[in-house]
């Protein structure tokens, strides 16, 4: 998705249930960002960290919203994995996952190209993030190999 394109009005499963865009979404802006794969270790703690400091995010009216093609499942487990790995995430986890096992929207996104879409072995998300006004824009969009994590402090 290219800057200043207009985000669809997805509806999508999250771990906290499921969402409808712009109604989720309401007047914030929107973090939403990809990782490759439930149960990894730089995942875990990037998903971690960015729940340690969601209170900021919440100040400057931001949401974040997490996506991977792992199914629900994976995520609902993985969710309780990085409790116990962030001892310091305040209280629930505090923002939703999307699962995209279909990959519908990690195409739509741009993290997956259409070929790639049906293979399993090299179906894995790149690790995007955009940022979205809460007139579903796209303001800022990031991209970093599969296998460079992200500095989240």
């Amino acid at each position: 998705m290219r800057l200043g394109a207009t985000v669809p009005n997805f509806k999508a499963e999250t771990t906290q249930g499921p969402i409808s865009f712009y109604e989720w979404q309401g007047n914030s802006w929107v973090v939403l960002f990809s990782h490759p794969s439930d149960f990894t270790p730089v995942c875990t703690t990037e998903l971690g960290r960015i729940a340690v400091h969601q209170p900021e995010f919440a100040k400057r009216n931001a949401k974040c919203l997490a996506h991977s093609v792992d199914d629900l499942k994976s995520h609902v487990d993985w969710v309780n994995d990085i409790k116990s790995y962030c001892l310091d995430i305040p209280g629930e986890f505090p923002y939703p996952i999307i699962a995209d096992p279909h990959r519908d929207l990690a195409v739509l996104f741009g993290m997956l190209d259409e070929e790639q879409k049906r293979d399993p072995e090299i179906g894995k998300t790149i690790r995007a993030l955009y940022i979205i006004s809460p007139d579903h824009k796209v303001r800022v969009s990031m991209f970093y190999p599969m296998s460079m994590g992200r500095n989240v402090e």
